[in-house]
């Protein structure tokens, strides 16, 4: 190829996300689309019309629970949709008996916070269901929106075999793609997980704990107390791979998402005295932590991409772009990569299993 030119499938990539942004550019608000998508998560709630409209907000759903009508309420008087699409991963949040527990008590919560609206519920075989077949058939809602995901997603690599990599707060989806559809080896989380499709492993509500049992400190290294002092989002924020939130205590002591008070909560993990902790330990322990994932995340990468014959192109999506670009970087061989990000726009891609569940409603995936 010539100099800066790019590669063929990059070009299709480029393409098709051109076609992306094009088709929502030309598309009337919510008011005319009437639909809004919920992807409502153990510890976030995120909407989007499919129109280019979203927001995401924290929501402790396994504390809060009781008042997510109230929550989504709120969410539908910004929009005033006239219809709900819904996918969810919370249901197996452990204020819930189960999983067909936690899925009733979602698609209740949702229908009142409805007030008279219809409501439907994506499914893991791609069509969105009435609520009362959900209940009844909880395990195929459960945990759907990698689904959904994966099918916009395939919309940017719509031939040939690729990869969906989505780094979020809490576990990073793996999931394989051919022609532009999904072509995961599992359905259900414990599937998933099993085959490599799902890592418990994300960019913010990881323990550091569940990573390490040691961490470099200056000449030496300390061990791990086996408590959630800090959490990965402490790491990254340290490193930089994760910007500061001042306003944001979704943290491990509940104090501010910012470097002054990640460096504290990583002192702690230590069970060291902040004043002995400086910033420079901190980098020096935080990019342990981020080495670490960055190697389970390749060696995960690989997995899949071994098993996925002439797999040439990854689309990422998720919190987790520095970890993404860090672990991709190892690969071996020419890979295309295609942001969500950078096709739809930060935000977009940040709400993206609502955006594609509101697309799909809409007849555009």
């Amino acid at each position: 190829r010539p100099a800066g030119a790019a590669w063929p499938l990059e070009r299709d990539c480029l393409r098709a996300a051109a076609a992306v942004r094009t088709t929502g550019d030309y598309l009337p608000s919510c008011d005319r689309a009437n639909w809004l998508a919920l992807d409502i998560g153990g510890a976030n709630l995120k909407a989007a019309d499919g129109c280019g409209w979203c927001h995401s907000e924290p929501f402790p759903l396994w504390q809060a629970w009781r008042e997510l009508p109230q929550a989504i309420a709120a969410i539908l008087a910004r929009c005033s949709p006239d219809r709900l699409a819904v996918t969810m991963t919370g249901e197996i949040a452990d204020c819930f008996a189960d999983r067909a527990d936690g899925v009733r008590e979602i698609v209740t919560g949702c229908i009142e916070a409805a007030a008279g609206r219809p409501v439907f519920i994506y499914s893991l075989d791609g069509t969105l269901i009435e609520p009362a077949e959900a209940v009844t058939r909880p395990l195929a809602v459960a945990a759907a929106n990698w689904h959904a995901l994966a099918r916009l997603a395939g919309s940017l690599i719509p031939t040939g075999r690729g990869l969906l990599l989505d780094i979020g707060s809490t576990t990073t989806d793996l999931v394989p793609l051919a022609a532009g559809h999904p072509a995961s080896q599992g359905n259900t989380d414990w599937e998933r997980m099993a085959c490599g499709e799902l890592l418990y492993m994300g960019v913010e509500r990881t323990p550091v704990p569940a990573l390490v049992r040691t961490l470099p400190y200056r000449s030496s290294r300390r061990p791990v107390a086996s408590e959630c002092f800090a959490t990965v989002r402490d790491a990254w924020l340290t490193v930089g791979g994760l910007p500061e939130r001042p306003q944001d205590q979704n943290t491990a002591d509940g104090g501010p998402a910012t470097r002054a008070a990640a460096r504290i909560r990583l002192a702690r993990t230590m069970l060291l005295e902040p004043a002995d902790f400086s910033d420079t330990d901190a980098r020096q322990a935080a990019a342990w932590i981020t080495e670490l994932q960055c190697r389970r995340l390749t060696v995960a990468l690989k997995r899949q991409l071994e098993g996925s014959e002439q797999a040439t192109a990854i689309v990422t999506c998720g919190h987790g772009g520095s970890l993404a670009k860090q672990a991709i970087a190892r690969l071996d061989g020419p890979m295309t990569v295609c942001s969500l990000a950078q096709s739809l726009g930060d935000d977009i891609a940040r709400v993206g299993p609502a955006h594609a569940v509101a697309r799909i409603a809409r007849g555009e995936l």
